[in-house]
């Protein structure tokens, strides 16, 4: 029930939160352009609930067909393919505000799981029911997963701390997506551990966990 009321605050808020940010869309637009050559926003093919995918929207913070160079859709920290003004979006996380737009339109909640890469991520037959079961509700901006240890953490401890939202949110509902707004504010004034370390990336790489 909670997350039918859910989507009803989400789409309202995230109206409301584009219309005052117009201003601060248009000076980021325009930084963004004056740094690299290139589109504003970056689009990235997400798997949402029920394993449906979606085009996730941001801010573009890296070079024109970066996902082609280097380590791909991974990205690292001190990563050369970052630009000066997408260093500064990805520290302030205003990378994300672009995603506004995707929880009205139904493909994403401000609080949830982080919805992984299409392609980058294992066939939804061959997954675990842990793994399976983080894909029941909505990916949201934030989540558990991110407030607690955002990128140094493996996709392992993610879906544990997914799982562990999903159940505790049935429980006390909307005091617990604000609890982790709250600590989301918190985790971005500090700006750390914007992005995966490689060793990080190495071990989500290697890791079979997620087997059945």
């Amino acid at each position: 029930m909670y997350f039918t009321i859910r989507r009803g605050i989400d789409t309202c808020i995230a109206f409301i939160a584009l219309i005052v940010l117009s201003p601060l869309f248009l000076l980021l637009s325009i930084a963004i352009k004056c740094d690299s050559k290139g589109p504003v926003f970056f689009k990235q093919e997400r798997i949402g609930k029920d394993f449906k995918s979606y085009q996730m929207i941001k801010f573009r913070s890296m070079v024109v067909n970066a996902q082609n160079i280097g380590t791909g859709v991974y990205s690292f920290a001190n990563d050369p393919r970052v630009t000066k003004v997408g260093r500064f979006l990805r520290k302030t996380s205003l990378d994300e505000l672009p995603q506004l737009w995707n929880i009205i339109k139904g493909d994403m909640s401000f609080v949830g799981p982080r919805s992984p890469v299409v392609g980058h991520f294992p066939a939804k037959e061959s997954l675990n029911e842990d793994y399976k079961r983080r894909f029941t509700v909505l990916p949201g901006i934030t989540g558990l997963a991110q407030v607690t240890g955002r990128n140094e953490m493996t996709w392992d401890e993610k879906v544990r701390y997914d799982n562990l939202y999903i159940d505790k949110v049935k429980r006390y509902t909307i005091f617990y997506d604000i609890q982790i707004w709250f600590l989301t504010i918190a985790r971005v004034f500090s700006m750390k551990n914007v992005e995966e370390s490689q060793e990080v990336m190495k071990q989500n790489q290697e890791s079979e966990n997620w087997k059945q």
